[in-house]
């Protein structure tokens, strides 16, 4: 089997999406969010940045109707493959990892929904922030925060679905 592995390589579909996933990742990284922000530093706050952030690329990714289901579904599988190995360096064990992967993809479900719906001014954004980002106990002045939440969806909004790919998210 390893002989036919050489001669016809399987082709990774994900591969050329990583530039965006790792985007994501270093903007959920960005100290802003931590130190303007007060997201707590901790992993459940950095789970919370990225799902911000991706939730904001997917959304993005959806106006490009078909065309986008794809990106947007193996984007969604970097995801999970990352909170799995995420997962497993924390020492969660085999069996139950499966379960916090769900848990996780029902809470990106879920923010992806809540941001949107704020996002499109039917709820305010900074409910949804307090509930998903810091999960209940939002500090004193979300003001920065929303304002770059808001101007990072913005900037998404006007870049090309090919910048995106390549990585190059917006600066808000």
């Amino acid at each position: 089997m390893s002989i036919l592995r050489r001669l016809f390589p399987e082709r990774d579909q994900r591969a050329p999406y990583r530039p965006l996933y790792d985007a994501i990742v270093a903007e959920a990284r960005t100290p802003f969010w931590y130190l303007d922000g007060q997201v707590p530093d901790t992993v459940d706050g950095r789970f919370d940045m990225v799902a911000l952030v991706m939730a904001l690329v997917l959304i993005r990714l959806e106006a490009e109707g078909d065309s986008g289901r794809l990106p947007s579904t193996l984007l969604t599988e970097l995801f999970v493959d990352d909170m799995d190995g995420q997962l497993r360096q924390i020492g969660i064990g085999d069996v139950v990892v499966g379960k916090h992967v769900g848990r996780m993809m029902s809470a990106l479900g879920g923010r992806i929904g809540a941001y949107r719906t704020a996002l499109e001014g039917q709820e305010p954004l900074h409910d949804a922030l307090a509930r998903n980002l810091w999960r209940g106990e939002a500090p004193a002045d979300t003001g920065p925060v929303q304002a770059r939440v808001r101007a990072l969806h913005a900037a998404l909004a006007t870049a090309s679905a090919a910048d995106l790919y390549a990585g190059r998210l917006p600066r808000p």
